[in-house]
């Protein structure tokens, strides 16, 4: 029976392997991608989502979503949103409710494409929310897939530059990942529920006082 932890130590995620997705990434740069895409990903049965965002060092100023990513078992398609907006077939993607769709902290991706196009999002399973069932109280990706997989996905290209005209091998990869676990994570919750897990209650740290 699997070993989870209520809490994931993150000084023990340096040390695991590393993981990546290791299917074929797919960069959509036009409309007519972005249809076949689309297509493709609502003939699946689950499906994981992502955004990326420019970073912004100056106050009060926030980018536009410029990457949508979109994961099958198999396939990742990365949406240059920069590139091409939000068209009719996105906005399909985004509010359509017939397949299994999961996302983590989705909400705030949700809010962020949704100031780019207004539209009224479909199911989405959110793993924060279903992780809690299982006691974990983790919630970030990382500590999530360390805990459920034993492996380390990396975060070291979350600050680039999203916009930049092509993205970078290292950029897609990160890119890919970060979908395709959502789908991992959601397809292992499920095998523990069928076959059982042992959950260690991990205390949360005592702060030391000053």
């Amino acid at each position: 029976m699997k070993k989870i932890y209520s809490r994931f130590d993150k000084q023990r995620i340096p040390r695991l392997p590393l993981v990546l997705f290791d299917g074929r990434i797919e960069t959509i740069i036009s409309e007519a991608e972005a249809e076949k895409a689309v297509d493709y990903l609502l003939s699946q049965d689950i499906i994981g989502f992502d955004t990326e965002t420019k970073p912004s060092f100056k106050a009060g100023h926030l980018n536009e979503v410029a990457l949508l990513q979109v994961s099958s078992r198999d396939i990742c398609f990365l949406f240059r949103l920069n590139h091409i907006g939000m068209p009719a077939c996105i906005l399909r993607l985004l509010s359509d409710s017939s397949n299994t769709k999961v996302a983590l902290s989705w909400h705030d991706d949700l809010r962020m494409l949704q100031r780019r196009a207004s539209f009224e999002p479909g199911k989405f399973v959110e793993l924060q929310e279903m992780v809690h069932e299982y006691g974990i109280l983790d919630l970030s990706l990382q500590k999530l897939y360390a805990n459920l997989f034993g492996k380390k996905i990396s975060k070291s290209q979350r600050l680039s530059n999203w916009e930049a005209d092509v993205l970078s091998e290292q950029q897609n990869l990160y890119a890919a990942t970060d979908a395709w676990a959502c789908v991992m994570l959601y397809q292992e919750l499920l095998r523990l529920k069928t076959d059982g897990y042992d959950l260690v209650v991990v205390p949360e740290p005592v702060m030391s006082p000053e």
